[in-house]
């Protein structure tokens, strides 16, 4: 029988965080903060953290990026030549009229000018949105349209494909700037204006609460929500890049994750670049060889990853992982979901290493809950709090009709199920969700900021999640609302209605499952299946689009009309189905 805890492993490094008790007694900012420049008045800047103060000392020459073709071309980028590329990027705004506060979408894989121009725009002062390349123009638009994007960073293929038929919707949109030579129609081409501009800028003052990111994530009964976040965030950034991942200055450091979600961001290019690191970044896509060659090749010492790339690791066989060279992993992390203890106990066989979980959400900007260098792991916790971050497990409120809150009630007993809370106020706090001030206001329980996930505490301080107190789903890393799936099926002229829920599933962690009642005069079968998923498929794109989609005669919903997707999920999965008082006759 395995022990619940794996101890730290000898170190070959002394990590940042030494002593966890020590470094929780004191104020954790002001020496985060410290360890940042600053600009002058007590200006923040994160792009001056991540490249500037860098390119200016002794790193300059320091390899910032390593970029790595889908097809082994190879790319260095020091930080003296990010510098020289992102001002570049930050003169292309400005010769575009864009001012700082606007917002610049991308929506491109993991390119050089990708990273170029999140920097570039940090630089600016305008605010930098992700997208996933994957998505379809239903969710592009759902973000872009509400966003008010001024600009859009893309490639000619992906504008022509998802952006060229909805633009006439984007009345804000003022420029596409194409990663290409041949800009099509109604597009510039990025490489012939960054030619043409200098590779000088000077940051403009930028205070600590200016906004610089804008990340959607989506909820369960509404539209993409926008989470605002400003630039003080770097300060959380580099801290957790230090404690939670441990990164030292000569590491070489790989993030998988796609900057069209918040770790891509936050963690695939904040947090190591204002570390001073080496960061790899990697076109491909997910193939074991692939990934493990890219590690003993360019020798990696940290790697942070998602569940659902393990869980694919793990079926190839941890043989393979012996195979390869993989003695330079001093430190592998994983963040998305929660990482099931089989995946840890499989890791220290294949790698020697265990894999440290943590924990962290859009809203908070950055990780708040780790298993830590320091600490011992106990497989399938999410580990302790961050130094600066106080966590309490609070009774749960808001049931499905929503009655009031009243006062929060902390949960001090060990082991007892309640919803995750952390007190407000940390550096990467998100400020504003864009546009819903009410609904940004519910997130908030007195001092507490409520996350919707529940966890307990064991007797030792460690968090341990239990599930989400919504539907959203999370599916191989993305976060998907089952809203703007649905409004997608209910566009085909033969759906009615539709509800979605998350299937489990080994690899993606969830899959989407659909369920659909059709109008009259439509009958189910093969054929209509077909149409449905190519439909789905179109609008959403494969990473949001459901993989099962069923046909019911009606759906259950309460009597105020909404769709219980609790009650579809339950009945799938043969789980209680509770309480069903609120229910119409189904």
């Amino acid at each position: 029988m395995r022990p619940d805890r794996i101890d730290k492993p000898p170190a070959t490094v002394t990590p940042n965080l030494a002593d966890y008790e020590a470094a929780r007694a004191e104020p954790p900012w002001e020496r985060a903060r410290s360890w940042l420049q600053g600009l002058p008045d007590g200006g923040l800047n994160i792009a001056h953290e991540a490249v500037t103060r860098h390119a200016r000392g002794p790193r300059a020459e320091h390899v910032a990026l390593r970029w790595i073709g889908k097809d082994g071309e190879r790319r260095d980028l020091s930080y003296a030549q990010l510098e020289r590329r992102t001002n570049r990027f930050a003169n292309v705004l400005a010769s575009l009229g864009v001012e700082p506060g606007q917002r610049v979408f991308s929506l491109a894989g993991r390119v050089p000018a990708l990273y170029e121009g999140a920097l570039g725009t940090l630089k600016h002062r305008a605010v930098f949105c992700p997208l996933f390349s994957a998505f379809g123009p239903e969710p592009i638009a759902a973000r872009l349209g509400p966003g008010e994007g001024t600009v859009l960073l893309t490639t000619a293929r992906l504008y022509e494909r998802k952006v060229a038929g909805i633009r006439d919707r984007l009345p804000a949109l003022r420029h596409v700037l194409v990663v290409d030579e041949d800009a099509p129609e109604g597009t510039l081409s990025l490489p012939a204006l960054m030619a043409a501009a200098s590779d000088a800028y000077e940051i403009g003052p930028t205070r600590p609460e200016d906004p610089a990111l804008l990340h959607f994530t989506s909820g369960t009964t509404g539209k993409p929500k926008g989470a605002l976040h400003v630039h003080e965030a770097v300060v959380v950034h580099h801290l957790t890049g230090r404690y939670a991942l441990d990164l030292h200055p000569d590491d070489v450091y790989w993030c998988t994750a796609d900057p069209g979600w918040v770790t891509g961001t936050s963690y695939g290019i904040i947090a190591p670049l204002s570390c001073g690191v080496t960061m790899i970044v990697d076109e491909g896509e997910l193939e074991p060889r692939r990934w493990y060659g890219i590690i003993a090749q360019e020798r990696v010492d940290v790697w942070y990853t998602a569940p659902t790339a393990i869980r694919m690791l793990m079926k190839a066989g941890a043989e393979l992982a012996r195979s390869y060279d993989l003695s330079s992993l001093r430190f592998v992390g994983s963040v998305g979901e929660p990482l099931n203890p089989e995946a840890i106990w499989w890791a220290q066989e294949a790698f020697e290493r265990p894999i440290h979980d943590n924990w962290w959400q859009t809203e908070t900007g950055g990780i708040m809950v780790a298993n830590l260098a320091c600490l011992p792991i106990k497989p399938g916790s999410m580990g302790r709090p961050l130094p600066g971050i106080e966590v309490a497990i609070l009774e749960r409120v808001g049931e499905e009709e929503g009655e009031g809150r009243g006062e929060p009630v902390e949960i001090t007993e060990p082991g007892v199920e309640g919803e995750l809370a952390l007190r407000a106020g940390w550096p990467s706090m998100f400020r504003a969700y864009l546009g819903q001030p009410e609904r940004y206001a519910r997130c908030f329980d007195g001092p507490w900021y409520r996350s919707g996930d529940l966890a307990k505490r064991d007797a030792d301080g460690y968090l341990w999640f239990l599930g989400r107190a919504d539907d959203v789903i999370k599916s191989a890393g993305h976060l998907i609302g089952p809203f703007e799936v649905e409004s997608a099926l209910i566009e085909h002229p033969a759906v009615a209605e539709a509800a979605v829920i998350g299937k489990p599933d080994p690899v993606a962690g969830n899959i989407v499952k659909a369920f659909v009642a059709l109008r009259p005069g439509y009958e189910a079968g093969p054929a209509l299946h077909r149409e449905l998923m190519a439909h789905a498929r179109q609008r959403l794109g494969p990473a949001v689009a459901p993989r099962e989609i069923d046909f019911a005669e009606s759906l259950p919903k309460t009597r105020s009309g909404k769709i219980m997707r609790r009650l579809l999920r339950a009945r799938e999965l043969g789980l209680p189905e509770g309480d069903t008082s609120t229910l119409e006759s189904y």
